[in-house]
């Protein structure tokens, strides 16, 4: 894995009394065990990834519980595992990253919905939203109201993210449905402290079976006709008992202050941001101490329209603070006042003015930069006995300070966009995707969600589009027979297994497509931290080669392939960048119908320097001698022109000064974070670049023999050198 968590997995482990510190997400773990919960499922995505990590690695306290634990193939897979919860008083919890995710678990979810549960269930989305985000800019707030499945939206604070999975799971049963709890990135990585409680053994466990299954009841079946009574049932049964729930616990919070003219209403996971943009103002302190009445929405669906009407009335206006669009909450806020303004005696609410995205921005992440911009508006406007002066200095700094950054630096920064890691054995196949082009012109190139997707900056700049997880090979369906030359495709094999073998590979071959995709068999679902797949390498022998001999000896995806009728496959070792480029030509001018594949074999470096750095360290400090290659730039042969860093890009190539006068450009340079896969050199001799690359074996604990070759080299090489 990417990191081992024994420290988190110690604290799965604490009691009543005691108390926990760390971040949001392992806050969520714990209070998961705390509340019962019967099984786990999930697929890892940022922010979300630890609470599926630490479970699977925690599998034996896990078993002491009788918490049954599975790291599913895709989010569909985890979704519908919550089918349990249908029948059963089990409580279950499953994760995904973001509206991604949720989209490909909506068929299940819908039906899930539909069918409605007995024991509770917990749905934990890591929202991945704003400018520094990696995934589309949509809410799972939509899912929630499409779907009729309540959404917890917690303040950024380790104890009301407790209380509301906890909550969440007592939500879910008095109301017979699945509950989502969405935790923005601030959410899942604050850290911070509570008072645990014992973890509880489930009722219903892999310690404690199941006799049997129930008796046969058709109106649990999301099936026509049963799914128009089920309909009927959200609006007429669950929704009003989840709303007399969520009033009768309290579950949003109003935080009262001393203004009664204005008020604002924000979403649970803006709060903390709200609140430092009201500090700038000097309406509110650091304990959370808030002139400004506020109104807290733990849960953003459903509302309540008791505590929204009670919050607004007597106000001359409330600010809704939305992150996202559209805006539903205000949309449905609006709608609520005016319905309730028609009432007799609530006739005042019709002059209490609702501001929101007319003051904020439509969209992107709410920074306490835009907070503090559309707080200012909505002061001067509804407000303007209250000194605003602070943050309208506050905004004037930070504008100053931006108008000097750009006078200072002459133009604005360059842009500094991911890459791969160094020694990735992605980054050869796109060099000699590069280099293929030379013969066969520019294909049309289909990307994928994956570390792969860095390909699509510089130097690279390769892909035409980018559909979802695993669909590259199916978005170049519909290109494919309009064009001259064929697709070519890009899928890592964790995007194989999750979606790609049946909506890309299988899809193809049924329809007779013909196009090339290749295969990055990396080991592991890399991008998001290196958890295994079913086609991940499990060598115990601790070798030290260059390449890993149990990649090599793990064939299930090829297996996969040639059993669904593929017969056109080449394995390729990634580093190999003139055998890559060959094979892709190949690909490109073959005759031969159909789809062809390229596996392009390479361990992720990452977690190749993992396993073998303890290794490393273990021999060395038992004095056996250890050889690591290192790879370097000759500075009287190289030219400066560069075209290597071009053609590969890695972060350990870079340029230095020439001692020689008469070099004006930089020359190039390897500096001391390479791991020796060898890729600059290869990619200079098959681009037929330039003889300054040279491999150099450095021999740690040498040998009387080592030495005395050293020895024996340094005299000769003296001899040669002028004086």
């Amino acid at each position: 894995m990417e990191r081992q968590f024994t420290a988190e997995i110690e604290s799965l482990k604490l009691g009543a009394g005691e108390t926990f510190n760390g971040e949001g997400i392992l806050a969520v773990t714990k209070a998961l065990l705390q509340s019962g919960v019967s099984y786990v499922g999930g697929y890892q995505g940022a922010p979300v990834s630890h609470l599926l990590d630490v479970m699977v690695q925690a599998r034996d306290y896990m078993n002491e519980l009788g918490v049954h634990v599975e790291a599913c193939t895709n989010e569909a897979s985890a979704a519908a595992m919550l089918g349990a919860s249908i029948n059963y008083p089990a409580r279950g919890a499953v994760t995904w990253k973001s509206i991604v995710g949720t989209n490909v678990a909506s068929d299940a979810l819908t039906y899930l919905s539909s069918a409605g549960v007995t024991g509770g269930a917990l749905i934990v989305v890591g929202e991945d939203y704003g400018e520094g985000a990696s995934v589309a800019q949509e809410r799972t707030h939509a899912t929630a109201m499409k779907s009729s499945l309540w959404m917890l939206d917690p303040r950024p604070n380790l104890a009301a993210i407790v209380n509301l999975v906890e909550r969440g799971f007592e939500l879910s049963e008095a109301s017979n449905t699945p509950v989502i709890l969405d935790l923005r990135i601030r959410a899942c990585h604050v850290h911070g402290s509570f008072v645990a409680s014992d973890n509880r053994a489930p009722a219903v466990s892999t310690r404690h079976l199941l006799a049997g299954p129930p008796d046969f009841s058709y109106e649990r079946i999301a099936h026509p006709p049963a799914t128009f009574a089920q309909e009927k049932l959200k609006s007429s049964v669950r929704l009003p008992a989840a709303r007399a729930f969520i009033r009768e616990h309290g579950l949003n919070e109003v935080f009262a202050g001393k203004e009664k003219s204005i008020g604002i209403i924000c979403q649970g996971g803006l709060y903390n941001n709200l609140l430092r943009a009201l500090k700038i103002f000097g309406l509110a302190d650091d304990f959370g101490h808030s002139d400004i009445p506020i109104l807290a929405l733990n849960v953003v669906y459903p509302l309540v329209p008791e505590e929204i009407t009670e919050f607004c009335s007597g106000k001359d206006a409330v600010l809704m603070v939305e992150e996202g669009q559209p805006e539903f909450i205000e949309q449905e806020i609006g709608a609520m006042l005016r319905r309730t303004a028609a009432l007799p005696g609530q006739e005042a609410l019709a002059a209490t003015a609702l501001r929101g995205k007319d003051l904020l921005t439509m969209a992107g992440e709410y920074t306490t930069d835009k907070l503090v911009r559309g707080l200012s508006c909505f002061l001067a406007q509804h407000a303007a006995h209250l000194d605003a002066e602070a943050g309208l200095r506050w905004l004037d700094t930070m504008d100053t300070a931006k108008k000097r950054a750009l006078e200072l630096l002459g133009a604005p920064l360059p842009p500094r966009p991911p890459s791969f890691c160094i020694g990735c054995p992605e980054r050869p196949v796109f060099a000699a995707v590069r280099l293929a082009e030379r013969d066969i012109g520019k294909p049309h190139v289909c990307t994928d969600i994956g570390c792969h997707s860095f390909a699509t900056f510089e130097p690279f700049s390769l892909g035409n589009s980018i559909l979802g997880y695993g669909m590259s090979l199916a978005s170049g369906a519909g290109v494919g027979p309009m064009m001259q030359g064929r697709p070519l495709a890009i899928m890592g094999d964790g995007g194989f297994w999750h979606n790609g073998f049946l909506s890309g590979v299988a899809s193809n071959i049924l329809n007779g497509g013909d196009a090339v995709l290749v295969i990055m068999k990396n080991g592991y679902t890399s991008a998001t931290g290196t958890q295994e797949l079913i086609s991940s390498p499990h060598d115990t022998t601790e070798e030290l080669e260059q390449h890993s001999t149990a990649m090599r000896a793990d064939r299930r995806i090829e297996n996969t392939l040639k059993g669904a009728g593929l017969t056109w496959l080449r394995t390729v070792y990634s580093y190999r960048v003139t055998e890559m480029a060959s094979a892709l030509k190949e690909a490109f001018s073959t005759k031969e119908p159909g789809l062809k594949v390229i596996m392009a074999e390479g361990e992720c470096q990452l977690e190749r320097q993992r396993r073998i750095r303890p290794v490393l360290a273990r021999l060395l400090g038992s004095g056996v001698r250890v050889v690591r290659t290192r790879f370097g730039v000759d500075d009287d042969t190289c030219s400066g022109d560069h075209s290597c860093i071009r053609l590969s890009g890695c972060p350990s190539l870079t340029v230095k000064p020439s001692a020689d006068p008469l070099k004006v450009d930089p020359v190039a340079h390897v500096n001391n974070q390479c791991v020796g896969c060898g890729l600059c050199g290869e990619v200079a001799h098959a681009a037929i670049l330039c003889p300054s690359f040279y491999r150099a074996e450095i021999v740690q604990n040498p040998g009387a023999w080592d030495r005395f070759i050293a020895g024996v080299r340094a005299t000769v090489i003296g001899w040669l050198q002028p004086a």
